[in-house]
């Protein structure tokens, strides 16, 4: 009999009994090589005729089976023939299919093209729709029964059982999961296309939407809430768990709860209290996010972290101007970072309970909180609870349970002598009633200075009594207002260095308003950093006198200024009046004095003046005279007249610098006259803190000292910490082994680490902390090493990473005498170290640098802008670093380019600890992998590296594929499927 059709053939086999191999053999026979059998709809064929009557027909059937398993069929297009089945009233044709799927559900493959993989996926997702509506009719064919009394529901709940069976099954397997996920994807991608009028149609294929399953899934769980069946109703929960995991499948982390300290988190806010009180907010929140992300900290013990930082951070600073910024830090900043951190986790509610079970694991540190209430002199966890209650953070009921519960406490804590501190004000209360008298003052600022300066001045006056200067400029770094204040000041400075027609008592006001502004610009540029001050660059217009005498005059670590320069040298005849108004006279002149003029004039008049004295031309009673006409009146007179000693100092040599050293002597001491303006003795405590930070650097190189009056603070305690006489290298091993050791980074550490950074170079600097790394052999240290390191590294994070990436890892990976530094454990530790920096780098604000890495002037790094452009357009040198282009393969012997360079290692025959350290890399970087983020490294992997990487059994799973390729393509998602159906 010649064969006529698929259908002929088969109903051929049927009516002469055919066995499974004889109907194999004939169908090969009938059907010659050229189309096969998948385009021939081979399985739908024999579904089809199978299920024809009330219950299937075993021989078809057994005809399809033998198909699948001699892999005449593909498991798609079996897939794709049993989800057009829709008649589940026939329970037995429903068995038959339920059984068919059981044989191969859990192990799909497809080692065909990659549209074939992709096929695969489309199939597998139809086929998850299909088995969600069969269990759906089940159950409410079930529940129909129950609602109507039928004395035996067993029938009905196994037939539910299968299908919940078959539903588990095909779900269970990660690897069916990952092909639903890009099956989802694609969907979704085709969908935009047809949206964008692109068209296009999947052939032979029933439509079965994620919107869809989604819809299946809540209509079967409606009907299963109305059985009594807790078993079942349990098993279909389960398979809903793994439906809905399917799109955030990338996204579950295991939390460490098992762990309680996390010295990331710790450093990374201890630097910022420390070093950057004025950076915004939302960079930070970026950074401790990545960390928790990085991590898998629980947000109730990252919340509980970030407070132990600022307890520490408190107890440990030093007194004076930086326990108040770390007051500030804590009480007004941090509470706005937690506001922020809110968006980030969860929804309200769930972070608010968060929040207070951070609180509650905080009163349980009970030595902490005692010592940090004796440092301030109040309950600290009072004043925290009240502003997080303010912010949003706390329910009431909280507030006030955590307040009981800490008050009760505060009656077994060790108190203070009563006489000892009775009379002093909290810091947390007096920053806290600072931040709105900053805005007050602002206000105040904005109003016209020529209408009444006397007012002004009284305002200003009370600025500078006691410690309320720092208090106010601590509220308002702290709460971002900063340079609005200093940008205020600027603008009064700028009111104040013209006098028109006046008379001495407004001559007076203005010299008062003109030197309390100078004053403050100069120490608020010297505490906060200079960045504070400057103004937005705008073409044309004409740049204050601050500013300018700042930039060009005003010396600052690391700044070196040329005594010589156009700046110190105005206009000669001013020069000459004014030299002549100091020797002469015998007090400053207020009336119609230009200040500004006199500031930039008094440089060389200082020069005239020394080389007269050198030449005796004057004896140091005039120059006494003299020094005290500069300080006299005006305080910022003798600060440029200091300012630019200090230049000229270092361009002295031994033999010739004590005159000018003696004239510093001289302009640093108050004078002690009843003749001075109001406000003199407070103009000279922050005159003498300007002129000390000044000073510092030439004092120690000329190994001189001056005694400037005391605060009875340190002004400077971060200054000069490392031992003298020691290589910095020893210095940089010693205090790594010593902050290792403790467990945790404290601030005076912070400030040696940001010094031998500064001095060393980035190069250096990582290098050896990386070698340091690397000799660690115990698997805990290795870990606890690499937390605290890239919080060190977070003070240059960008540079730190383009030296790790382009430079060290690509020197070990390539020279096979270091790879055995690269066994574990101090292997690992590094390739979790390298995702970590690279992440962080990446997707922190397109790369900017933070305000903190802008104060550095070093000449070691190249420029910002150039390293991470601003413009979208143009590859920063990091996507550079890690992308792969036509361009890079000829540098592979010395490679500037990682994963080209993990591409050829895992295309190299050799096998080694180079090899592991790829694995391990890539392992972190699918840890650390967010769902949808478009920030991780991985993306700039080549689509090439992926079908390497699966032949590396550790590497061979379907979340690593997910993870490593880029599933918004068209061809990352073809990648994947055709790697994971091969699996």
């Amino acid at each position: 009999m010649k064969v006529v059709n698929l259908k002929q053939a088969i109903l051929q086999a049927w009516k002469e009994r055919w066995s499974d191999y004889q109907w194999a053999i004939n169908m090969k026979k009938f059907f010659p090589k050229g189309a096969t059998w998948d385009i021939l709809n081979l399985a739908e064929a024999l579904l089809e005729q199978a299920m024809i009557g009330p219950s299937p027909n075993p021989l078809i059937l057994s005809y399809l089976k033998y198909a699948i398993s001699s892999q005449m069929v593909s498991y798609s297009s079996v897939l794709t023939a049993i989800s057009k089945f829709d008649d589940f009233s026939r329970d037995l044709c429903v068995q038959a299919l339920l059984d068919i799927m059981d044989m191969f559900c859990d192990r799909l493959s497809c080692h065909g093209k990659a549209e074939e993989c992709i096929g695969l996926c489309r199939a597998l997702l139809s086929a998850l729709h299909w088995l969600l509506r069969c269990t759906a009719a089940s159950a409410e064919r079930l529940r129909e029964g129950l609602d109507a009394g039928a004395p035996a529901p067993a029938a009905g709940e196994k037939q539910l059982a299968m299908c919940l069976l078959r539903l588990e099954k095909t779900l269970s397997s990660t690897k069916n999961r990952a092909l639903l996920h890009i099956a989802k994807l694609e969907e979704a991608s085709l969908h935009t296309s047809q949206g964008l009028g692109q068209g296009g149609t999947r052939a032979n294929q029933p439509t079965a939407s994620w919107t869809a399953i989604e819809h299946s899934l809540l209509k079967l769980g409606e009907i299963l809430a109305s059985l009594s069946n807790p078993q079942l109703r349990s098993q279909a929960e389960q398979c809903g768990t793994l439906i809905r995991s399917i799109p955030t499948m990338l996204a579950v982390h295991s939390e460490q709860l098992h762990k309680t300290g996390y010295p990331t988190v710790h450093a990374v806010v201890l630097l910022e209290g420390t070093m950057n009180l004025t950076g915004e907010t939302q960079p930070l929140v970026e950074q401790l996010m990545m960390v928790k992300r990085m991590q898998h900290i629980p947000t109730p013990l990252f919340v509980l972290e970030i407070w132990k930082a600022c307890f520490v951070g408190l107890i440990e600073s030093p007194e004076g101007t930086e326990e108040l910024k770390w007051t500030a830090f804590t009480f007004l900043k941090i509470p706005q970072v937690l506001v922020k951190l809110k968006k980030y986790c969860h929804g309200d509610k769930d972070f608010t309970e968060d929040v207070s079970c951070a609180f509650e694991f905080l009163l349980k540190l009970t030595p902490l909180l005692d010592k940090a209430d004796q440092r301030c002199n109040c309950d600290c966890t009072k004043f925290l609870l009240q502003e997080c209650s303010k912010q949003g953070l706390l329910s009431e009921a909280s507030v006030t349970n955590l307040m009981a519960k800490r008050a009760a406490d505060r009656e077994h804590a060790p108190q203070l002598k009563s006489g000892e501190n009775a009379n002093i004000q909290p810091n947390p209360g007096l920053i806290l009633r600072a931040e709105p008298t900053v805005t007050n003052i602002l206000k105040t600022m904005d109003a016209d200075h020529s209408k009444s300066p006397e007012g002004l001045l009284g305002v200003l006056g009370h600025m500078l009594s006691g410690k309320s200067l720092d208090l106010l400029l601590a509220a308002a770094a702290a709460t971002g207002k900063l340079k609005s204040f200093a940008r205020k000041f600027i603008n009064l400075n700028e009111f104040t260095t013209h006098g028109n027609e006046e008379l001495a008592k407004a001559a007076s006001v203005r010299a008062l308003l003109f030197d309390i502004s100078f004053l403050m610009l100069c120490h608020v540029a010297q505490t906060y950093g200079s960045e504070v001050i400057l103004s937005e660059s705008s073409t044309g217009a004409q740049v204050p006198f601050f500013e300018t005498w700042m930039q060009t005059c005003m010396p600052e670590e690391g700044k070196i200024l040329n005594p010589d320069h156009p700046c110190f040298w105005p206009d000669s005849t001013k020069v000459e009046s004014l030299v002549a108004l100091l020797n002469n006279s015998s007090e400053m002149k207020l009336v119609q004095m230009k200040w500004h003029e006199a500031c930039l004039s008094i440089s060389a008049a200082i020069l005239e003046i020394l080389n007269a004295w050198e030449n005796g031309v004057l004896a140091f009673e005039s120059i006494q005279k003299i020094t005290d006409n500069i300080k006299g009146k005006v305080c910022s007179l003798a600060v440029c007249a200091v300012a630019w000693l200090v230049a000229h100092v270092r361009m002295l040599g031994l033999d010739e610098r004590e005159k000018s050293l003696q004239m510093i002597r001289q302009l640093a001491g108050p004078l002690y006259s009843e003749n001075t303006l109001q406000f003199y003795n407070e103009r000279v405590v922050i005159m003498s803190s300007i002129l000390e930070h000044m000073c510092a650097d030439v004092l120690q190189q000329t190994a001189t000292q001056i005694k400037f009056p005391s605060t009875g603070v340190d002004t400077m305690p971060y200054w000069n910490l490392l031992p003298p006489k020691r290589p910095i290298k020893e210095v940089l091993t010693d205090i790594f082994a010593k902050v290792l050791e403790k467990g945790w980074v404290d601030s005076r550490s912070i400030h040696i680490f940001d010094t031998l950074l500064h001095m060393g170079g980035v190069y250096w600097f990582c290098n050896n902390l990386i070698k340091e790394l690397l000799k660690e052999t115990r698997k805990e240290h290795t870990l606890r090493a690499v937390e605290l390191l890239y919080s060190v590294f977070c003070l240059d994070m960008q540079q730190v990473t383009l030296v790790l990436l382009g430079h060290i890892l690509p020197g070990l990976l390539t020279d096979s005498s270091k790879w055995h530094s690269l066994m574990d454990p101090p292997g690992t530790a590094l390739a979790k170290l390298a995702v970590w920096c690279a992440l962080s780098s990446y997707s922190s604000h397109k790369g900017q640098a933070s305000s903190r890495q802008k104060k550095r002037h070093r000449e070691d790094i190249e420029d910002y802008i150039s390293l991470f452009p601003l413009d979208d357009m143009q590859p920063s040198k990091l996507m550079r670093l890690l992308s792969s282009t036509e361009e890079d393969a000829n540098v592979l012997s010395s490679p500037t380019n990682l994963f080209l360079l993990i591409s050829s290692i895992l295309g190299s025959r050799t096998a080694g600890p180079h090899t592991q350290f790829v694995q391990w890399f890539m392992e972190e970087c699918v840890d650390c992998l967010e769902q949808g983020s478009r920030g991780s490294i991985l993306q700039f992997m080549p689509f090439t590296t992926v079908s390497e990487l699966v032949k590396v059994s550790a590497m061979s799973s379907p979340k690593v594929v997910l993870a490593i390729t880029d599933l918004s393509l068209s061809l990352g998602r073809q990648v994947a499927a055709k790697a994971i159906a091969a699996l």
